[in-house]
């Protein structure tokens, strides 16, 4: 008998397969991977053997799996409240949802009221805010919070198909999103919009945490062949540049870093797809520097280790649902205003 956490993962596309999959290997003394589900029935098998796991084409077959102990909502954003909702009323010990949380404010109010009424606890899979390094600058860094004048959040990466080649043999690759003529403005926005959604969300919560409100975004770009330039400001007059591309060049760069009155942090995260430690974090004033990191452990394993704990009662919420929500609504806001932007500029061109 397995006496490990049994995980169900709902999606088995290649964030489960070359990230999570990898990740827990490493972590089989407190988790198992119990049931894949997805709509793909080969993928869904595929996956599954590799484990020794269940598989099935049905969340609800899933979700009544006596050994399955926690979830991991992995699908297409659009179906991530409905199914941890599902999960927690389920009765399952503990809930994982990729980012983003959901598609709207409402949908993750209404996963954060469910959380709230069962008592499942519920982690977002924002891992840059469970990596050792940024947590062991967070218990240094005073009141940078508050001083904060300028943050930049830099991320430059080759293709994923070139860590994902790195990480898995990959069963089965899903169809990307259809060509969008970016010569119409709205397909434009839209463009821009879903880059801040899928890329630059990995490092927003980060920026809410120094700028918590947006006053206006001041530019908006996108970059060939993929990509955003976006800068914005909040009410007191903090700053903050938004780049993120992903090109041909294989160097990879993920920074984060904040000026304040009188500290500097810098961050240098490793690549989602690469198992390599956690970032490195410095923090500078005019009196000393201190580094952070790396440590053997990154945010995937940190938030998994979490999960675990969450589910056995060893631990409460790292971050509390209102958190969760705002950090989402945070996200949309900017995606919204990104989009309104570039087609203000375009029009006034």
């Amino acid at each position: 008998m397995n006496t490990t956490l049994g995980v169900g993962f709902i999606g088995a596309g290649p964030v489960t397969q070359a990230i999570h999959l990898p990740h827990l290997a490493g972590l089989s003394d407190r988790l198992h991977i119990a049931h894949v589900m997805d709509v793909d029935p080969d993928t869904a098998a595929a996956v599954a053997a590799r484990a020794g796991a269940r598989h099935s084409t049905s969340a609800d077959e899933l979700l009544a799996d006596e050994n399955v102990d926690v979830v991991a909502v992995c699908s297409p954003h659009a179906f991530h409240a409905d199914q941890a909702e599902a999960a927690a009323r389920a009765g399952k010990k503990a809930v994982l949802v990729e980012k983003p949380f959901a598609t709207t404010v409402p949908e993750a109010e209404r996963i954060a009221k469910v959380s709230r009424e069962t008592g499942v606890p519920v982690l977002v899979g924002a891992m840059h805010t469970y990596d050792p390094a940024y947590l062991a600058a967070a218990a240094h860094w005073g009141d940078l919070p508050e001083t904060a004048r300028h943050i930049r959040s830099a991320i430059q990466l080759p293709p994923n198909s070139r860590y994902v080649t790195l990480a898995t043999q990959l069963h089965s690759l899903p169809a990307g999103p259809p060509r969008r003529d970016l010569s119409d403005p709205a397909a434009r926005a839209a463009a821009i919009s879903g880059s801040v959604l899928g890329l630059a969300i990995h490092n927003l919560p980060l920026v809410r945490r120094f700028l918590p409100y947006i006053e206006a975004v001041d530019t908006a770009a996108l970059l060939t062949p993929f990509g955003y330039a976006v800068t914005l400001h909040g009410p007191d007059g903090r700053t903050a540049e938004l780049i993120g591309h992903m090109g041909t060049a294989w160097r990879p760069e993920w920074t984060f870093e904040v000026w304040g009155e009188t500290a500097q942090l810098h961050l240098d995260f490793t690549p989602s797809y690469v198992r390599a430690g956690s970032a490195r974090a410095t923090l500078r004033t005019a009196h000393e520097e201190r580094g952070f990191g790396p440590f053997p452990h990154n945010g995937y394993e940190a938030e998994w280790l979490h999960l675990a704990d969450l589910a056995t009662g060893a631990a409460t919420p790292r971050y509390g649902l209102d958190d969760l929500v705002a950090d989402l609504s945070f996200a949309t806001d900017l995606a919204a205003r990104a989009g309104t932007a570039l087609q203000q500029e375009g029009a006034s061109a």
